[in-house]
């Protein structure tokens, strides 16, 4: 091929084909990061949308709007630990049962209770809200049907409806309080730790792990657990009443299957949700009032427990009693 390049002293023909050479290169850098911008603001804009979806309420409630346009059954789950910081808190539970009683189409409210309990004071909280709403809508019954587990402050909210229905293999009862902790002074000496703790006040070292047992601190912590456990089978006798069998075990701690249950008076018949609906509130229409809360206020409030969780530690407050 014939060149076409006219005849130019070498100096100026070699900075001729650099300038071309550089002039093409621009031209492919400026594409290149035209191509790179446009593919990151499609990223940040994906990365946004998905913020905005994970931020986003799990549940809108459209199934509840639609659907309680007619007479229905109201749902409420309890599922998993009961705690500030979960969905199965006082806050979410009580809002959805506020919910579901204020609905004019509201035939019955069921508690469908999945929890191996939790905190004696969300419990609690839980327990006298359903008894109020009880006093302020007499004519919708409140019933609470087990599924795996009842136990413990779960238990505790159940003993507020009016009958508690089970499966023949749930596990229900655990009517008690637990308190952990643990002992190092025998390692702390072994490996040549010492311990340094400074307080105010003669008592706010209670219980440290790291020195002996003090018979004075145990007796204490025993009459506080004592007492709370006294509320709790205050509470399970006013709920049940005189259908609770007169068995010292049925306040031990001890768990029972639903079937068990049914015997001690701690469960009034066996069924299911949808059993219950549509043989004893007589309304199949079954709607959920669960309030599911966001996935970045569970991820703020997990944090926040964590946070609070290390300051009692920091403060020596670790052992914290449990409804379980």
């Amino acid at each position: 091929m014939a060149d076409l390049t006219p005849n130019l002293p070498g100096d100026d023909r070699w900075a001729r084909e650099a300038l071309t050479k550089l002039a093409f290169a621009a031209v492919t850098e400026q594409r290149r990061a035209r191509r790179w911008g446009i593919f990151f603001k499609f990223l940040f804009f994906g990365y946004l949308v998905g913020l905005l979806f994970l931020a986003w309420p799990d549940s809108l409630d459209t199934t509840a709007v639609t659907a309680s346009a007619k007479k229905h059954t109201a749902l409420v789950r309890i599922d998993g630990l009961i705690a500030s910081s979960t969905e199965a808190s006082a806050k979410n539970v009580i809002e959805a049962l506020r919910k579901a009683f204020k609905d004019d189409k509201t035939a019955g409210v069921i508690l469908e209770i999945n929890s191996p309990g939790g905190s004696p004071v969300q419990s609690g909280e839980i327990y006298d809200e359903i008894k109020k709403l009880r006093q302020q809508h007499p004519n919708i019954p409140v019933h609470a049907v087990t599924s795996d587990v009842c136990a413990s402050g779960g238990y505790y909210i159940a003993a507020a409806a009016q009958n508690i229905y089970a499966n023949k293999a749930s596990i229900v009862g655990s009517i008690g309080v637990r308190m952990d902790s643990f002992g190092f002074t025998d390692a702390i000496a072994k490996i040549g730790v010492e311990r340094r703790a400074y307080t105010a006040g003669s008592n706010k070292d209670f219980l440290d792990p790291f020195k002996p047992v003090n018979l004075e601190e145990v007796k204490h912590l025993q009459g506080m657990l004592d007492a709370i456990h006294q509320q709790f089978i205050t509470a399970v006798k006013q709920g049940r009443g005189e259908r609770l069998k007169d068995n010292p075990d049925v306040f031990s701690g001890l768990m029972w299957t639903g079937e068990q249950g049914v015997g001690l008076g701690l469960v009034d018949a066996l069924g299911s949700t949808r059993s219950v609906a549509e043989e004893v509130i007589k309304e199949k229409t079954i709607v959920d009032y669960t309030k599911h809360t966001r996935w970045l206020d569970r991820l703020f409030d997990e944090t926040q427990a964590s946070l609070s969780a290390a300051l009692r530690n920091g403060l020596g407050m670790d052992g914290m009693a449990q409804w379980r």
